[in-house]
């Protein structure tokens, strides 16, 4: 994982959430962007 982008492993992290993906997987996500302290911000529109 070391070699994607931030900008892709969250949207990796977001695509995987929303097909229900293995959690274990999804886990291994949210570890990386953890050890890289990245945030999801999700902007909602008012």
């Amino acid at each position: 994982m070391q070699r994607l982008s931030d900008k892709l492993l969250m949207e990796s992290y977001l695509k995987a959430t929303e097909l229900k993906l293995n959690p274990e997987f999804i886990q291994l996500i949210e570890k990386e962007m953890e050890r890289r302290a990245l945030k999801l911000e999700i902007k909602l529109s008012s």
